[in-house]
């Protein structure tokens, strides 16, 4: 019987990706983020009509999917679109999908 080998890294970096951007509201923050270099946090709760507390969990998840990245500048928080990662993502979802 053949030897599963189970997913690649390559593999399991694209479901992370996947995952973080499989939510409405997370591809949205993607979209707003990919066309402009910043955005406070307080802007976005007014953007979105939603909970601060639901709006920072989506936030969350894009981060720590390193789609994004955060810095705090008291008493808000500036997030931008972590570039790198986000080709990077782009690319390995163009493989997956063969785009």
């Amino acid at each position: 019987m053949a030897k599963v080998k189970g997913p690649t890294p390559e593999q399991q970096i694209t479901a992370r990706y996947a995952k973080a951007l499989g939510h409405p509201v997370r591809v949205y923050v993607i979209q707003l983020l990919s066309s402009q270099t910043c955005c406070y946090s307080g802007d976005l709760s007014e953007e979105l009509p939603i909970a601060k507390s639901t709006l920072s969990q989506h936030l969350k998840e894009l981060k720590d999917a390193g789609l994004i990245q955060g810095e705090i500048e008291a008493p808000r928080i500036k997030y931008c679109l972590n570039k790198e990662n986000w080709e990077e993502a782009k690319r390995l979802l163009r493989i997956t999908f063969n785009m």
